[in-house]
């Protein structure tokens, strides 16, 4: 296994479980890939970004608790949007049932006029009749924007509402992201399931989820090894011999599964298999899109909510760290870190995302954080006579996979044309976009395939959220996607 991130982890895992021998190797001193955490010189424990799950996440939510990290996701039931002009929306779901269980709270964002808020409306119910999309209709080759137009959406609808949701759910602008995800987003959690729109956010430190994963795996034979980095795959006969390590030492397996990102993939292989293998050659094709994490410690608490959302602004979200209980406050005596709530210390750590992060990439940190810290001092008055302790800005330039239109194309099975080798990772043919949800469906999709090589049929991945009755009769009403 090569990768310890959740598409690795899951894959590892469920594999360990069905009896077989796993060796996992990852590259860096922590689990977890792009969903992990580390600590600061400083001694703070941070996230490399705020990352959350939904209640539509079936299989996310399966592999929390086969790691043993069921208990540390808090869930919560309501999200706060913020405007400029300062004006709260709270969307939560009514006593109606799916799909109209948000409708009430639609009614009453007050970020978008009442006719746009109508037209809004208009479209989530083409959403609901369609039961989300997976293939042609007026999705077929369109862009998220090309849709939403075609539906009479008007501009402040699609910037105040459509773009606030989907650039944040799948890291890409709505100009450039394939319609069918952005329909599929507001299905899965929006409309078919009251549940499926939850916010679950881990109230431990990204890093601290993983380690009953590294326990599932070595409680049965298997091995677990930090600082390992592969250099290359070594091929024979069409079938991988050997993987070559950074130190020039090879390691030889019966299987094979290469969890890395689609572009280190490809550093792995050997350019004549790349060349004449479409289903490699053509991760070239696959496009990535940046996220941007900020954290702020201030000395004092400016914000009660656990976290928001923000309307207009380069600020996504903000999340509230001392308040979720998975960071760490530094103190501005000692500038280290304590392990206290802010509560405590009388301060508070905030972190800020940025998704689809593009226009910041050629910024200075600096730049970044001045205007972060001027967004959060419009947003919350607090802020204006708190003082700044620290902050650090984390740039993941290829952070997610690009689901620009015609993507699914490029996106290959995890089996692969390579007998023994087999490819995990949110960028392979999973019908998710570049999720945590994505990587782990992929991870057991790729245990699937190998058990299914070996001889055993086993369903690993779980079934999305049943369709509520409701849902489902407005789905039936038109089978044209």
């Amino acid at each position: 296994m090569i990768g310890g991130g959740l598409a690795g982890l899951s894959s590892a895992v469920a594999l360990a479980e069905a009896g077989f021998r796993v060796r996992l190797l990852e590259q860096r001193p922590f689990l977890g890939g792009r969903a992990s955490s580390y600590t600061l010189p400083s001694g703070e424990h941070i996230d490399n970004c705020q990352h959350v799950t939904l209640g539509c996440c079936t299989n996310l939510s399966d592999f929390y608790r086969r790691a043993g990290a069921e208990g540390l996701i808090k869930f919560y039931d309501e999200l706060t949007f913020v405007d400029r002009e300062g004006r709260r929306s709270i969307m939560k779901a009514s006593a109606l049932p799916a799909p109209i269980h948000l409708a009430p709270s639609l009614a009453l964002y007050s970020s978008v006029a009442w006719n746009g808020r109508q037209r809004i409306g208009r479209a989530m119910l083409a959403i609901a009749r369609r039961g989300g999309c997976n293939s042609g209709g007026d999705a077929d080759g369109a862009s998220m924007l090309e849709w939403l137009r075609l539906h009479g959406q008007t501009e402040e609808a699609i910037e105040r509402f459509w773009s606030v949701v989907l650039v944040s759910a799948l890291d890409e602008n709505l100009a450039r992201t394939d319609a069918r995800y952005g329909l599929d987003v507001f299905w899965k959690a929006f409309l078919s399931n009251r549940a499926g729109y939850l916010i679950g956010i881990p109230t431990v430190p990204l890093g601290t989820l993983y380690g009953g994963c590294r326990a599932a795996v070595e409680s049965r034979g298997g091995e677990v090894v930090l600082r390992a980095p592969v250099r290359a795959l070594r091929l024979r006969d069409n079938c991988v011999a050997a993987i070559e390590t950074a130190d020039g030492r090879e390691e030889s397996a019966d299987l094979y599964v290469a969890a890395v990102p689609h572009d280190a993939l490809l550093d792995l292989l050997p350019p004549s298999l790349i060349e004449r293998e479409p289903s490699f050659s053509n991760l070239r094709r696959l496009r990535v899109s940046p996220i941007t994490g900020v954290h702020f410690w201030f000395d004092r608490e400016i914000m009660s909510e656990p976290f928001l959302t923000l309307v207009d602004r380069t600020t996504q979200w903000i999340f509230n760290k001392s308040k979720l209980g998975a960071g760490h406050f530094l103190s501005a005596a000692s500038s280290t870190a304590s392990s206290g709530p802010s509560s405590g210390d009388g301060g508070q750590y905030l972190q800020l995302v940025i998704s689809a992060s593009y226009d910041l990439l050629i910024r200075s940190r600096q730049e970044i954080v001045d205007l972060c810290l001027r967004e959060l001092r419009e947003v919350l008055p607090e802020t204006r006579a708190a003082n700044l302790l620290k902050a650090t800005v984390i740039k993941e330039p290829a952070a997610t996979f690009s689901p620009e239109p015609g993507a699914d194309r490029w996106r290959p099975a995890q089996r692969t044309k390579v007998p023994n080798l087999f490819l995990a990772g949110d960028w392979t043919a999973t019908g998710w976009p570049a999720t945590m949800e994505g990587a782990v469906r992929s991870g057991y999709m790729a245990a699937e395939e190998i058990l299914a090589a070996a001889g055993v049929s086993r369903r690993l991945v779980k079934p999305d959220l049943p369709v509520e009755a409701l849902a489902r009769r407005f789905a039936a009403e038109s089978k044209a996607c």
